[in-house]
């Protein structure tokens, strides 16, 4: 599609936060330096895939879910639009581990 990938629009990577930025909440993997927020994929032909307007679209939504489900097991958590409103412009992907394996939404 687009000829490929050309670049990534990162939205968020190290930031000293807690999850989801709220107040009184578990340092976030950002926070660690192990993820990474990714809002767009930007294509060699000029366009771009955007998880905000994208994701439900018939196309485009249907790369988007299978690059999504693809990053499960890669890295320890994966979230997306359908994982809570927090993530509903981007990707957030990290590299915690835990006991029951991946977590991904």
């Amino acid at each position: 599609m687009g000829g490929g990938i050309k670049s990534l629009r990162v939205v968020a990577h190290y930031a000293c936060r807690t999850r989801n930025n709220q107040a009184g909440g578990k340092i976030s993997e950002h926070a660690r330096g192990r993820a990474i927020d990714i809002a767009a994929i930007n294509l060699k032909d000029g366009t771009s895939m955007t998880v905000l307007t994208d994701w439900r679209n018939r196309r485009k939504g249907a790369v988007l879910k299978r690059m999504h489900k693809a990053a499960c097991g890669p890295f320890g958590t994966v979230l997306g639009p359908d994982a809570d409103r927090y993530h509903q412009d981007h990707f957030h992907f990290d590299t915690a581990r835990y006991r029951n394996g991946t977590y991904c939404r």
